[in-house]
């Protein structure tokens, strides 16, 4: 007996140095993972969720109603006063960011104010909403289904899609499943979910009107003559630009007639099964108010901007490198040529993928992967989905033949030098900064001979970065005396400020010390 005793409590002494190891040593099972596979981990461990069933046969919304309110959020943005309209809008938002998210007039000196909506996909706080509604905000304000109130630090934005990721400190919180927009019909029943008109919570339905809508919203404002593309630049009339552009945007837009209005900008589309398909984004009216028509961002476009931002804190986008042209019968009776599907290849941008690969001027592409072309939409969501060096098959029209083609994409030219009231909390003066960061590589830390520093990805309009001249690719090693590391340790360092003085320390990309200080208050 005595021996059997002292083997069960070694076996158990064991095992708890083995526990207490465990607990010691492991990881969170969440990094590195994408914000898609996080909630399959989340829905197949957690039985306390739901299974929605599509009920579009009874015509009842009210389980999908259910499973998604909870998860979408009121966010509320403050601008500095001196941020006035003629200060930098972002254009997109001079588009249709007063009808759509709500932005209110300014009176004399006082902060302006607006408000759109969001939807948390990740229990940890992470939340995506639309560009326009966060751009050069100073505050941001998220407010819950259950009316908690937080305070939100912006991740990173995408302009090319009009997207954002948005973070509030809080955990364990309600999340919309990330669904296919693959498998979205035209004619099947989809809810809008958002805060109209400051109506929190709102749920409206309607049908897919159309998928695949391009509507010159996003990049228009780059040239008047042109519409962007994510592989070059899309002429808008039939002359041919002199040189091609590498214009950016991504227009591949689900239309709804679910009535959107004011306030919805950001909020959730989802489809009868209660699962995101489309992140709303505008809609076509001429009184700023619903008329029929609005227009989603495809959630499996979105997914890749989310995951790029969270990751990269900047998009990682593929670029073919042409300028091309829709075609149509007028197009075709100017151009001479006899088919009226595909995009027309005006011009290849020099050194892109599209040269190297071998297509000329004059093609005429007619299908990706596959799947025949017949507007610019459905080249541009599938390239933009995709990073640089991978590759995509492109079947295009030479001398009345056809020819197949493998491209690899090739990434954006490395960003070039560009030659405000004290906040009080410290995701105020995070967004203030209006840069995106990501920790040092290993080989980034060999090259400047660095243990610790964080690298920034992105500088947005009108932040503290920009106005500074602190471009991409610098390396920032220290924060008002503190070494920096990774966002968390800017977040301590912001808040401990000096007489409103900010002092940031590191080094530009090609190796040369810096050392800036500017005030904050």
């Amino acid at each position: 007996m005595r021996k059997i005793g002292l083997t069960l409590l070694t076996a158990f002494a064991g095992g708890a140095m083995a526990l207490g190891t465990y607990k010691v040593f492991e990881k969170n099972p969440a990094e590195g993972m994408t914000f898609e596979d996080r909630q399959k981990v989340y829905f197949a461990s957690n039985k306390n969720t739901s299974n929605v069933v599509s009920s579009a046969g009874d015509v009842d919304f009210t389980q999908a109603a259910a499973a998604v309110t909870p998860a979408v959020v009121y966010i509320r943005t403050t601008y500095s006063a001196q941020q006035g309209r003629s200060s930098g809008r972002d254009p997109i938002e001079e588009m249709f960011g007063d009808m759509f998210g709500q932005r209110m007039q300014p009176q004399q000196s006082q902060p302006q104010r607006a408000s759109g909506s969001g939807v948390i996909i990740s229990t940890d706080g992470y939340i995506v909403t639309n560009n326009h509604v966060v751009a050069n905000a100073s505050k941001v304000e998220v407010t819950t289904n259950d009316h908690r109130v937080l305070q939100a630090k912006v991740i990173g934005t995408d302009p090319n899609t009009d997207l954002a990721l948005i973070k509030v400190s809080a955990t364990n919180l309600p999340i919309v499943k990330l669904g296919n927009s693959d498998d979205v019909r035209v004619g099947e029943w989809v809810l809008a979910v958002g805060n109209p008109f400051n109506l929190n919570s709102t749920v409206t339905a309607g049908i897919v009107s159309a998928k695949g809508r391009n509507i010159g919203i996003i990049g228009s404002e780059d040239n008047d003559d042109q519409q962007s593309s994510p592989f070059g630049s899309r002429s808008r009339y039939q002359q041919q630009p002199a040189a091609p552009r590498l214009n950016k945007a991504i227009e591949s837009f689900i239309q709804t007639d679910a009535a959107i209005n004011p306030g919805n900008s950001g909020g959730a589309l989802v489809n009868t099964k209660g699962e995101l398909i489309g992140i709303n984004s505008a809609i076509a009216s001429h009184t700023g108010s619903y008329e029929g028509y609005g227009f989603a961002v495809p959630v499996n476009l979105a997914k890749k901007v989310l995951n790029d931002l969270e990751k990269f804190g900047s998009v990682k986008r593929g670029y073919i490198g042409v300028s091309f042209q829709e075609l149509n019968s007028d197009v075709a009776q100017t151009l001479k040529i006899n088919t009226t599907n595909g995009l027309y290849v005006n011009e290849l941008v020099a050194g892109g993928g599209a040269e190297a690969a071998g297509l000329q001027k004059g093609d005429i592409i007619t299908k990706v992967e596959g799947n025949k072309v017949y507007e610019s939409s459905d080249l541009q969501e599938r390239v933009g989905r995709l990073q640089p060096g991978d590759k995509i098959h492109l079947t295009v029209l030479r001398a009345g033949a056809e020819k197949n083609f493998t491209i690899t994409l090739k990434g954006e030219p490395a960003a070039t030098n560009r030659t405000a009231a004290n906040s009080k909390t410290a995701e105020e003066l995070y967004n203030k900064l209006g840069a995106s960061f990501q920790p040092l590589t290993q080989a980034q830390k060999s090259k400047f001979r660095l243990n610790s520093g964080v690298v920034v990805t992105q500088v947005r309009r009108g932040g503290f970065f920009e106005n500074y001249d602190i471009p991409e690719g610098t390396i920032i090693t220290g924060i008002n005396g503190q070494a920096i590391n990774s966002t968390n340790d800017i977040d301590k360092a912001i808040t401990n400020l000096k007489n409103g003085q900010m002092v940031i320390e590191g080094y530009s990309a090609d190796g040369m010390r810096f050392r800036n200080s500017f005030d904050v208050r």
